[in-house]
This record gives C-alpha cells, structure tokens and sequence, in this order.
C-alpha cells in the first residue's frame, strides 16, 4: 500500500484551494534544506521531482506553490491507516511513513485483491487520501505493483503475468536498485529488469557483489523475504547525524563546532537507547556536491560525545585537503553493543574517570530532556560567532538536522 503524493495530499486537505494549482511539499531554502520533498499531480506533471532542489523545480514550474512540511500531520494519518491495516492483519511492515506491506494469505476476508480495493476505498471514503496498491506473491513486486498505477489503483502482478508486466520495466523501478547499482548494470547493458532476470546469477554477483544475487532472485520472481509482524522492532545498526549548514563551513574550527554539537547529539541518543559504539563513520560533502564518507574503530566502545568527537575531526583532517568550503557533514556510529553486554577495557583506561564522565553524562542527559538541548552546550560552541549549529538539537529529524537510526 503506497499513499499517493502523501505529504502533498494531507497538506491538501488542508487547503482544498491548492490542489488546482502546481504545490509541492519543500525544507527551508533560507537554511539551505531546499529541496522538495513531495508534490501533487499537477507539479508532477511538469516534470517536477522528489529530491531536486527548490530552484530547479521552479525552472520547470515557474508558478510551482512550495510550503512547509507538517511532519507532526504526517505522522498522525500514517498511524490512523495502519490502525486501518491492522484490522485485516498482524502482518503489517512499514516502508516508510507512506507505504507498507500487508501479507493477507489465507484471509477470509476475501481475495487479495478485493482486501486491496476494499482498502483502497476506505482510505479515501475516512481519511481523504488516496493510495496505489500492488497485490502480488512476494513484496519486491508488491511494491513494483504499487508504483506501476497511480493515483488510486491496484495492480495485480502474479506467477504467470509478471514476465509481462514486470521484465519490460526498466532496471531501476526494481527495489533496492539505486543510482550507483542502475550505473553498473548499464555498462553491462543491462537496462531493463528482463536483462538483469536473464542473467546468470554468477555473472550478477560479479558485477554487483553480494546484493546481485538479491536482485538477479527478485527479478526472477524468487524473493522470499517475510513480512514482518507489526510488533516487530528492527534493530538499530547505527545511530547518526548530519546536517546542511546554514552557511559553509570555511576553516577547520568551522567544522569542529559541526562536529561537536552532531556528536553530543549521537551520544545523548545511543544513552538514550543503552548502547555503546564501536565504529565512527563522517561523511562530508563540500560545496562542489562532491561526498565521502571514511570510517574507522574507535579505541573502546563507548557512548562519550568526546571520544566520538575527537575520531570524527581525526578522519576530517586526515582526508580533507579544504579544496573547497564545506556544505555538508555528518557523524554516524555503528558497531553497536548493548549496555548489558561485555566490554572489554584497555589497560590505559582510568576507570574513576569513565565513571565520572558517565556521571556527568547523565546529568546532561536529564537537563537536556527537561529544557532541551541548548541548555548545555559544550564551550567551543559558544565562542565567538556561531551561525552553524546553534538550531541544532535531538529529535529534530525534518530541521537543520537529519537523524538516522
């Protein structure tokens, strides 16, 4: 189930007045988040794209109306059609805030595809939204089935038509082929999810490496991922952040303010979820659009905003020679380890001072839940000018700062 132009169609809702004109869904141009993250039918239609940048859609659509996301709204219909879902089945896997899969095998509430309309309707009769629904026999064409209508429709891929339906598509409508697997499969000629089902899948592992048996097994109709429960909770794998800055970082102290304030940040949320790090990851983009990410073990585990830090910049000065300011950065830790899990000490480790730093740790920690997380901040973010970094703060995913987990 894929809600169709989502953030555009609630912010509709709203507004019934816009959707006779071109709108789309788009971040902050003034704090250099422009991009647009969801447009209506009519921008669509103009060839205007989820990801491009505000200034590029409006060279397409000069009239293009750009509001401000409402992700609290988001959220709130996403939670109300799962409720929805749930009353078909426990098995409900979200892809997203906008799509999900259903498995209803064996459902006696009628055939798949009647269950698929049936809620197709009630999303629009309820919540005034519409969705495209892909009914098939495996969720990597459920979720091509979904994308191959729309708006509001069902598409039925089965054992016997999906060589129809499916092989004439082109490669990269195939889930989990993103821009750099697309360029590797079209050097070989590969362009068409056909082409890429015909290969051998040793061939595919040559060229792809692991994740080419993965898509020759799902071109070929032999995905047999499960869908997950809805009480299934992922597990984390890293904890991250990264930002655009309001301006270019210039200099190296720059930099180390981004740095600071993104890895008291990641800290704050791996105590937050009982974990330690193993790995420090930094990706940088400059403002060339040119990106890199390095990565390296951190001496001992830990969850301490200093050490990550103090990693974070080694990599920086290690691998950036300041060709060009910088416009992006991030800091990610994976590698992660459970609190209850053993941890394995150094001999040059001071045992008073980790428990003393744990201590201070803490008291951040509550200080920053009661009155947020401008209320400590380290002092190299408050010298001098600090226009980088003084909106950042925790659990502000959609603003100056992306969380991953």
């Amino acid at each position: 189930m894929d809600q169709n132009c989502f953030f555009a169609s609630v912010e509709m809702k709203s507004h019934p007045e816009w959707r006779s004109v071109p709108m789309a869904v788009g971040g902050d141009s003034e704090q250099r988040h422009g991009i647009i993250l969801a447009k209506n039918q009519l921008a669509q239609g103009y060839g205007v794209k989820t990801a491009e940048a505000i200034w590029q859609a409006r060279q397409k659509c000069p009239d293009l109306l750009v509001v401000p996301a409402h992700f609290d709204q988001y959220v709130y219909y996403s939670e109300r059609i799962r409720e929805m879902f749930l009353q078909y089945t426990d098995m409900v896997e979200p892809f997203g805030l906008d799509e999900c899969w259903l498995d209803v095998t064996g459902s006696s509430m009628g055939t798949p595809k009647e269950i698929a309309d049936e809620i197709r309707m009630r999303v629009k009769d309820e919540l005034g939204l519409s969705c495209s629904v892909g009914v098939s026999f495996n969720k990597s064409f459920a979720k091509l089935g979904s994308d191959y209508k729309k708006p509001d429709a069902t598409t039925v891929i089965t054992k016997e038509n999906f060589r129809e339906i499916v092989w004439p598509l082109p490669v990269s409508d195939l889930l989990f082929v993103g821009k750099a697997t697309n360029q590797a499969l079209a050097k070989m000629n590969v362009r068409t999810i056909g082409d890429l089902a015909v290969l051998s899948p040793e061939f595919a592992v040559s060229v792809l490496g692991k994740n080419g048996h993965y898509l020759w097994r799902s071109a070929n109709g032999l995905d047999d991922d499960p869908v997950n429960p809805a009480s299934y909770v992922r597990p984390m794998k890293s904890v991250g952040n990264s930002t655009t800055t309001p301006r270019d970082m210039e200099n190296r102290d720059d930099v180390w303010k981004v740095v600071c304030t993104l890895s008291a940040q990641v800290a704050s949320r791996l105590r937050k979820h009982h974990f330690f790090a193993g790995t420090v990851v930094i990706w940088v983009r400059d403002t060339d659009l040119k990106s890199y990410e390095k990565q390296r073990a951190l001496p001992a585990e830990t969850n301490d905003e200093k050490e990550i830090a103090k990693l974070a910049m080694e990599l920086f000065d290690e691998s950036y020679d300041w060709h060009a300011p910088l416009r992006s950065f991030g800091v990610r830790t994976t590698h992660l380890s459970d609190e209850e899990d053993y941890h394995q000490m150094t001999i040059f480790e001071n045992v008073e001072k980790i428990q003393k730093d744990d201590r201070v740790n803490q008291t951040v920690d509550e200080l920053r839940a009661r009155y947020g997380y401008n209320i400590v901040m380290r002092g190299t973010q408050l010298e001098g000018k600090n226009d980088l970094t003084e909106d950042g703060r925790e659990d502000h995913p959609h603003g100056g700062f992306r969380e991953d987990l």
